[in-house]
C-alpha cells in the first residue's frame, strides 16, 4: 500500500505525520486547536493577530494568541504589511512579553478578506514579492530561536502568479516551511484548486511545502500529495465539524486502513464538548455567539441538515444546544 508518512522538518521542530490544522479567523480558536490536536493534526495555528495592533498595545489580540495548541507543535500566525512592524511584533512575542506558549512563528500571506487586503497585508503581499520578503526577514530575524512559517496562495490572480517568486523570497529570508493554498486571491475559495501551480512551488524551493485546498477526505488528501509532489498537507475547511478528518489522513499517509466515520452518538458527544469547552473558555455569551457557525458544521450530511442549522443559528444559551442534538437525534431515526 503506498506511503507517504514521512515526518517534516519546521526548523528543530519535528512535525508527526499527518496534516496540518491550516489557520482561519474566527475558527481556529483554542478549542478548535486542542480538539484537531487530539484527533491527530499534526500542528496547530492561531487565528491571525494583527501585527500593528500589537505594537500599538492593543489589549484583545493577545488573547488570540493564547490557549496553545494541545498535544500538537503550536504556531502563532501574525499578519501585516510594514516590515517595521511585522518585526516589532515578532520581537515581542518571541521575547514573552505575552507569557504564551508557542513552537513557531507563521506569517499570513494568504487572507483574501478585503479588511486585511485592503491595507496591503494578507494575500495582497503577492502583488509585491519583494515586499513579501522583506517582511519574511523582518519576522525571522526578529524571532529568536523560533522557527517561522508563512501561509500563501499562488497568486492575487490568473494575471499575477507570484507564488513560485514570493515562495523563493520567503526561502532566502529564512522561512522554513510554506503552506500554499491553491487558489488566487481573485477566486477566493472557488472553483477548484490549481495543483499544478502548487506543484511549481515546491519543485522551486528546498524547503517543505504544505498543500491546501479542497482536502475534505484521506483520499484528496494522497490525490493532493501525488499531484503536487509536497511533504504534507493542511487542512482548512473540511475540518469544521469534522476533527476525525485528521485522524483519517495520518492512517492513510502511513499506509493504514482508514478509520471509519464517528457513529452518531460520537459525533454529537463531540460537538456537545467543543461547545462547553468554548463556553469554558470565553463564557457562554460570547461562546455561544460563534458556537451557531461550529454547531452547524457537525450537521453536515444529516438528515434535516438544513433545518437544524436554522436551529443552530438561533441558539442563545448552552441548553438550547441539548434541544437542537435531541431534535437531530430525532429526525435520523
Amino acid at each position: 500500500m503506498e506511503k507517504f508518512a514521512n515526518t517534516i522538518q519546521l526548523g528543530s521542530l519535528t512535525l508527526a505525520p499527518g496534516a496540518a490544522l491550516a489557520p482561519m479567523a474566527g475558527v481556529t480558536d483554542t478549542t478548535m486547536r486542542i480538539l484537531c490536536a487530539h484527533h491527530g493534526a499534526s500542528c496547530t495555528v492561531s487565528e491571525m493577530v494583527s501585527a500593528k495592533a500589537l505594537t500599538f498595545g492593543d489589549k484583545k489580540s493577545p488573547r488570540l494568541m493564547a490557549g496553545g495548541g494541545g498535544d500538537a507543535p503550536y504556531g502563532i500566525q501574525l499578519f501585516g504589511a510594514e516590515p517595521q512592524s511585522m518585526g516589532e511584533a515578532a520581537a515581542m512575542t518571541a521575547g514573552g512579553k505575552y507569557h504564551v506558549p508557542f513552537d513557531f512563528l507563521d506569517i499570513n500571506m494568504g487572507c483574501p478578506a478585503p479588511k486585511i487586503t485592503g491595507s496591503g497585508a494578507g494575500s495582497a503581499l503577492l502583488k509585491d514579492p519583494k515586499l513579501a520578503g522583506q517582511v519574511a526577514r523582518a519576522v525571522v530575524q526578529n524571532a529568536g530561536s523560533y522557527p517561522v512559517s508563512a501561509k500563501m496562495r499562488i497568486g492575487w490572480d490568473m494575471d499575477t502568479l507570484t507564488g513560485v517568486e514570493v515562495a523563493k523570497r520567503c526561502e532566502d529570508a529564512g522561512i522554513v516551511l510554506l503552506t500554499v493554498h491553491g487558489r488566487t486571491r481573485q477566486e477566493m475559495y472557488n472553483p477548484g484548486i490549481h495543483e499544478e501551480e502548487i506543484a511549481k512551488i515546491k519543485a522551486a524551493v528546498r524547503i517543505p511545502v504544505l498543500a491546501n485546498g479542497d482536502v475534505t477526505s484521506a483520499e484528496s488528501a494522497l490525490a493532493l500529495l501525488r499531484a503536487t509532489g509536497c511533504d504534507g498537507v493542511a487542512v482548512g475547511r473540511g475540518a469544521m465539524g469534522n476533527p476525525w478528518l485528521f485522524g483519517q489522513i495520518r492512517a492513510a499517509l502511513s499506509g493504514q486502513p482508514i478509520p471509519q466515520p464517528p457513529t452518531l452518538n460520537q459525533r454529537f458527544a463531540t460537538l456537545r464538548k467543543h461547545i462547553y469547552d468554548m463556553c469554558e473558555d470565553k463564557g457562554e455569551r460570547v461562546a455561544m455567539q460563534q458556537a451557531r457557525t461550529h454547531a452547524a458544521w457537525y450537521m453536515h450530511g444529516l438528515r434535516g441538515a438544513a433545518s437544524l442549522r436554522r436551529e443552530c443559528c438561533s441558539m442563545v444559551h448552552f441548553t438550547d444546544l441539548d434541544r437542537v442534538i435531541e431534535h437531530a437525534w430525532a429526525l435520523q431515526e
